[in-house]
């Protein structure tokens, strides 16, 4: 099964295959705060997280969701002028879970309870600089790609 290493610092998504050779390779966008597990942090948890969730097949490039339930908006220009203040979620959803119980799974440190995802962001935000409350962001059209190549289970190492 192919696996994800995201690296902080570089802001950096590789997705790895079977045979542990790179075959792809994202620019990505984390936290603005840096790293960290503690819940209310608004940081990105390290640690090695597992795809325990992944909602948004066939939805349109731009699908905007909230409460990861598609809301039938297609984000536009005027769409997010109209909302300058969200954090949109856009395209796919991929809900990491952590595997590391005190660390980033149970308690106040629980990634899944965290809601933190892997997912599109609008193409006006910048990629490789930290900009997000958490998550990992992606292009749209990245993000499409890597959600039909990362099914439920594939292994995710968050690394600074």
């Amino acid at each position: 099964m192919n696996r994800i290493r995201i690296d902080i610092p570089a802001q950096l998504l590789e997705l790895f295959g079977d045979d542990g050779a790179c075959i792809r390779r994202y620019r990505v966008s984390t936290a603005s705060r840096g790293a960290g597990e503690q819940k209310g942090s608004y940081r990105t948890p390290r640690g090695r997280h597992l795809v325990r969730a992944r909602i948004g097949a066939g939805e349109p490039l731009g699908a905007v969701f909230r409460g990861r339930r598609p809301t039938g908006e297609v984000l536009t220009p005027e769409l997010a002028e109209a909302n300058p203040e969200r954090d949109w979620i856009l395209t796919r959803i991929l809900w990491l879970s952590g595997l590391e119980p005190g660390r980033n799974r149970l308690g106040a440190v629980d990634t899944m309870q965290r809601y933190i995802y892997i997912h599109g962001t609008p193409d006006s935000e910048p990629m490789g600089e930290p900009r997000s409350i958490g998550c990992v962001r992606m292009r749209n059209r990245d993000v499409a790609e890597l959600f039909d190549l990362a099914p439920v289970g594939t292994l995710v190492e968050i690394i600074e």
